[in-house]
This record gives C-alpha cells, structure tokens and sequence, in this order.
C-alpha cells in the first residue's frame, strides 16, 4: 500500500516524504524523467492538458506500489486523480494557511515555481483556495503543518 503525501506547493512534501522514506518517490522527478524535459517547457510545449494525462498514468502506477510518494501540488485538480487518492487507504494531505505557503514559497530560491512566478498573489491566492476541497476530498488523514517542525510532523503521521 502506497502512503500518498498530498498538499499545495510549498506545505513540505518532498521533506516529509524524504524523512518518511528516504527512497521516497518523487512523481514530479518521475514525470520529468518520463518526458525528457522540464514540467514547464513541457506545459509550454504539450499544454496541461497533456501533463495532467500522464500525471494520472504515474499516479495509478504508483498507487499499487509501497512507496511513500510525494506528488505535484496539481494533482488533484483530476477528478480521476481525486478518486485513486480518496480509494487509497493512506493519502496525507499536508494543510497550511495560504500566508504561511506564500512566504515559504517567496523565499525558497531553489525551486521555481512557474504558477507563483507568473501569478499576482490574488491569483495565486485564488488557484490555492480553489484547490482546498479537492485536497480535503482526497486525503484520508489532514495534518496541519504550519508552525510545526518536519520531525513534529513525522511524529503526528505515526
């Protein structure tokens, strides 16, 4: 059974899929792979829509498996995505208010983040609102994450 790390960008995926299991499956890095190119130039070059296809071949793939997996902040925007998290007996969504998201988000300077980078902040407050219920929909276990440390975060995930 695959133990599914869900969230908006910047909630602490990756770190906490990592400190689950540091061979942690990472579907972004997986898809890029995959593709042979860059999410962006691939949004860019395929569309999203096209993105999103594959994302949701990954993500079946991997629900079958034992990973612990770290997904895109994207992809619950699928319903059939939606629906092979919710079917999943473990899905973890990592909740965070957008102010705390946005500062982290503002101050990682390693990754880019085309949809923070090309969005005023009232409409990237508005994608991350529009995404809340359908992380809720999704997720068997919410943890809150904001103001807690990973290792408080760990522990709270069991």
């Amino acid at each position: 059974m695959a133990r599914i790390i869900i969230g908006f960008m910047g909630s602490g995926k990756s770190t906490i899929s990592s400190l689950l299991d540091k061979d942690y499956i990472d579907m972004d890095a997986l898809i890029t792979e995959r593709i042979g190119m860059s999410i962006a130039d691939f949004f860019e070059k395929e569309g999203e829509a096209k993105f999103r296809e594959i994302e949701s071949q990954v993500l079946a793939e991997l629900a079958n498996s034992d990973h612990v997996i770290s997904t895109g902040g994207g992809v619950v925007i699928n319903p059939i995505n939606r629906d092979i998290l919710a079917k999943n007996p473990e899905t973890i969504y990592l909740k965070a208010d957008f102010d705390t998201l946005y500062d982290r988000i503002k101050n990682d300077t390693k990754n880019v983040r085309p949809l923070f980078v090309n969005n005023s902040k009232e409409d990237f407050k508005a994608i991350f609102d529009g995404r809340q219920e359908m992380y809720e929909a999704a997720a068997n276990r919410i943890i809150e994450v904001a103001g807690k440390t990973p290792e408080e975060i760990i522990e709270e995930i069991g």
